[in-house]
């Protein structure tokens, strides 16, 4: 195998020259690979020679396919001489290249891929300070109502007819011009009057039954409803209230303090509160300094990134995303439906997010290079440590179940803390 290479941009062009007694044996390989595929009038099926073969389907049958083994076989072995060079994406035969002749065989491979570029600035930039927000009243009444929510009591009634507020068990079977529709029917659904949970009107109306009720109530779909078939269409649903339960709420005093925490006071728990909301609006300022300085980083390296590069970066949100929607019972083709809108239009509403994530992975990588920075080991252990003491695991236990690419992960980890502390001694916050 001989081979030349030409870069222009981001894409890799790699002509390779085999001799004919090279081409032969993968033309040889692609016929034992595939014969057993044919058979001929006065032969066993997989045992037809191959220049019979040929005369019967003509001289390019096993041609494609000694093309792919063979450009397969090269590239790879190009790579493995070529450790510089980074695909990031699969290669394709440039097929205006092919030429077999009787002096052997030339054809080109073509591949995009990492970009090269100069690092702008990374070092002696200076960002604004982020100041913290000032915790309001506001924050600390809400703390003090999902404390409250969390402390609720939640009881049966039976004495009085549905009520805002009160949490249902319903029963419900939805038909449109009688006839009942798909995801319309439902048993022991829990339902708070008030979330606004199923469409206009629905739960309005359940004000006012009993415990054990069965009515009838009908409602109208809204035009832009997620399910075409319904837009619009006015529905009827038989409704039948299994259970009512009423939240009864404690009073926020004293008393609630001692019951929710070591405080004696309300006001002590108040001012725990304000304190404890004052750190995490540091914390909050404090990363957006981080923030600002990575950003300001990545701005000055400019990339010409190789739209694959992208496509991939894009197509890992989708799957992400895929997995999250498969965790609420839904799919893919759910969303777009509902969402009325196509699988490009969604690749393309990810798209500005992964070209950032793309061009700010390729900086900090080329940084990390430059600056020679590894993972710690010590500084792996402890991430490893803590992540076992997270998910409620033995540290040896744990430990002795990585595999090579988990133990990536946390080297992966450490190395990031260690960059981004670089980039925050070697700039300034003003």
């Amino acid at each position: 195998m001989k081979y030349t290479q030409k870069r222009e941009k981001n894409t890799l062009k790699i002509t390779f020259k085999a001799s004919l007694d090279e081409w032969n044996k993968f033309d040889q390989r692609a016929y034992e690979q595939s014969k057993g595929k044919y058979s001929l009038p006065g032969f066993r099926k997989g045992h037809v020679p191959k220049h019979i073969l040929e005369s019967h389907y003509g001289r390019g049958l096993f041609l494609e396919d000694a093309l792919y083994m063979c450009a397969q076989e090269y590239y790879s072995e190009f790579l493995d001489k070529n450790k510089d060079v980074m695909p990031v994406a699969r290669p394709s035969i440039d097929e205006k290249s092919f030429k077999l002749d009787d002096k052997g065989l030339t054809f080109a491979v073509v591949v995009a891929v990492r970009p090269l570029f100069t690092l702008g600035q990374y070092k002696g930039l200076t960002v604004q300070h982020t100041q913290p927000q000032e915790v309001s009243d506001e924050d600390v009444d809400t703390e003090l109502k999902q404390l409250q929510q969390k402390s609720a009591r939640y009881l049966e009634v039976t004495d009085r007819p549905v009520q805002q507020g009160d949490q249902l068990k319903i029963d419900y079977c939805g038909k449109v011009d009688g006839v009942a529709f798909e995801g319309g029917t439902a048993k022991d659904q829990t339902l708070t009057i008030g979330s606004h949970a199923f469409i206009e009107g629905f739960e309005e109306q359940l004000v006012g039954f009993n415990p054990g009720e069965t009515r009838d109530i009908q409602v109208t779909f809204p035009a832009d409803y997620h399910a075409e078939n319904l837009q619009g269409k006015q529905a009827v649903f038989t409704v039948t209230v299994n259970s009512i339960t009423k939240c009864e709420l404690p009073d926020i005093d004293d008393e609630f303090a001692c019951d929710v925490s070591d405080f004696n006071t309300l006001d002590e728990l108040k001012a725990d509160i304000r304190r404890s909301k004052a750190e995490q609006y540091a914390k909050d300022a404090q990363r957006e300094d981080e923030n600002k300085i990575l950003d300001l980083v990545v701005s000055n390296t400019e990339i010409d990134i190789p739209p694959e590069m992208i496509d991939e970066q894009v197509s890992q949100y989708i799957e992400d995303f895929e997995y999250q929607l498969r965790g609420s019972g839904l799919t893919l083709e759910n969303f777009l439906s509902y969402s009325k809108q196509t699988e490009q239009q969604l690749r393309d509403e990810y798209r500005p997010r992964a070209e950032k994530a793309v061009h700010s992975r390729l900086v900090f990588e080329e940084i990390v290079k430059q600056e020679g920075i590894t993972a710690d080991p010590a500084k792996v252990e402890e991430k490893i440590r803590k992540y076992a003491q997270d998910i409620g695991v033995e540290y040896d236990e744990f430990k002795g179940q990585l595999q090579q690419g988990d133990m990536y992960y946390f080297e992966n980890q450490a190395v990031t803390e260690a960059l981004i502390e670089l980039l925050k001694r070697e700039n300034k916050v003003d």
